[in-house]
């Protein structure tokens, strides 16, 4: 199915000519008194997961539904559609329509919209240090299609992410006709363990990526990012520092990306707040690779961005639960062998999709 777009009669559009972007109105509670285990309404927080959802409360919703949000602490993975109403938060900001633009937006125009303001955003850069704030944001200039009026195009933009709602939902039904296998794990018997019970912890090199130079790159960056590996550049060797080798764990301890856990193919650097998880005996790469599931898990179930983050935790009551052998060790044989079914069913199930998706 291909879905290009002509996009060479579309107009620029400044998002502040668009939308007035502000602050959503947050309460003045600690996340352990604002989320609540059977709340009804969603937070909305500094994350690039979830929505932007960090739990749930009984609080009174601050916001009402069909806008897009935003956080200014982090990357532009961070835009999302709100369809439902729902309580703000701390630096997350809102895309609030204005002057004759102010009725025009639904949920699907608002699906196209985001869509190509995150790649947009994306581009430019933002992170921890370049930060995505909403002055920023007003300043972007997005390509739109048009009408005869010359103003966005909701419209068309609806009709198209309607079809490709409905391709998606057919091809689906196909896929989940095409595998039913059940992979799920019964935990009963595993045990927890710390990191340090498996890993040597180490801090990691903690450079900033915009100090880095980058005339012959060779050695990865690993930031605090929860995509491509965790790699945010790729950079020149720096004297005095020797790369941390292929093989380690990489894990970031706080921001949106909190827990994201990866297994490093190529050498590399780390940035502020990503330590090194360096195997004590020797671990399959697919073991591994079950770990780094395991604690993304945890990380995103028990800890929060900016409010309780893993910096103190990590090497004191930080567990995960693992299999184990007869002995009560770790079973990295099995971790092994299961990751190896999942590969193969996911395989399965890439090619079962092509094959109805041509």
């Amino acid at each position: 199915m291909k879905n290009k777009i002509d996009i060479r009669e579309w107009k620029e559009f400044r998002i502040g000519d668009l939308f007035d972007i502000h602050p959503t109105k947050a309460y003045k509670l600690n996340n352990s008194v604002l989320m609540e285990e059977n709340g009804k309404y969603p937070v909305v927080v500094n994350s690039s997961y979830n929505n932007g959802i960090g739990g749930y409360t009984n609080c009174e919703c601050t916001e009402r539904g069909n806008i897009v949000t935003f956080s200014d602490t982090t990357s532009a993975d961070s835009i999302f559609y709100q369809e439902n109403e729902f309580v703000g938060y701390p630096h997350v900001q809102g895309l609030y329509p204005i002057g004759e633009y102010r009725n025009i937006w639904n949920k699907y125009s608002y699906l196209f919209f985001l869509t190509v303001f995150r790649e947009k955003a994306k581009s430019l850069n933002y992170d921890y240090v370049n930060k995505f704030t909403r002055e920023s944001a007003k300043e972007i200039l997005l390509k739109l299609p048009i009408d005869s009026n010359g103003d966005p195009d909701c419209n068309y933009m609806e009709q198209y992410i309607k079809k490709i709602e409905k391709n998606v939902i057919e091809s689906f039904k196909k896929l989940n006709k095409s595998s039913k296998q059940n992979n799920k794990v019964h935990i009963t018997d595993w045990n927890p363990f710390h990191l340090y019970d498996i890993f040597e912890i180490d801090s990691g090199t903690k450079m900033d990526r915009v100090a880095m130079k980058f005339e012959n790159p060779s050695i990865n960056f690993i930031g605090r990012s929860g995509v491509n590996n965790g790699v945010t550049a790729i950079v020149d060797k720096v004297d005095g520092y020797k790369p941390y080798e292929a093989g380690n764990l990489t894990l970031a301890l706080g921001g949106a990306y909190l827990g994201s856990c990866f297994v490093q193919e190529k050498d590399f650097y780390t940035s502020q707040n990503v330590i090194v998880l360096i195997p004590k005996v020797n671990i399959s790469f697919n073991a591994k690779q079950f770990i780094c599931s395991v604690i993304f898990k945890e990380g995103n179930m028990h800890y929060k961005a900016f409010i309780d983050e893993l910096n103190r935790h990590i090497k004191t009551d930080f567990t995960i639960m693992l299999p184990v052998d007869k002995y009560g060790n770790p079973d990295y044989d099995y971790m092994d062998e299961y990751m190896k079914t999942i590969y193969n069913n996911i395989l399965k199930k890439v090619k079962t999709f092509q094959s109805i998706t041509k």
